[in-house]
């Protein structure tokens, strides 16, 4: 958000703040994943940045906002994110073998 008038990202900012206070939606799993990374402010401007783009597609196609949810994360790339905390478990020094559940 380089560009635009500076009312528009201070009105976008607080809105953020809001959004990634409301439990159990998406922009709060967003705020959550990107701030133990990147720092809460860095965070809360992706959220910002999430709520213009959200806001300008539903302005050109005309439909209502449907939330992700909170685990639209956790259901993304299941198998990379195995392979990540098998990972991380090994560095911890712990043997990992892993098998599917049956569904």
């Amino acid at each position: 958000m380089k560009k635009g008038e500076p009312w528009l990202k201070t009105t976008l900012v607080q809105c953020a703040w809001a959004a990634a206070r409301t439990k159990d939606s998406y922009f709060h799993a967003q705020y959550h994943r990107l701030r133990s990374r990147r720092g809460p402010k860095k965070a809360i401007g992706a959220v910002a940045s999430s709520l213009l783009t959200t806001a300008y597609h539903m302005l050109k196609s005309g439909t209502l906002y449907q939330d992700l949810s909170a685990n639209h994360f956790n259901h993304r790339a299941k198998d990379k994110q195995a392979l990540h905390l098998i990972h991380r478990l090994k560095n911890l020094g712990f043997n990992v073998q892993i098998t599917p559940s049956p569904a």
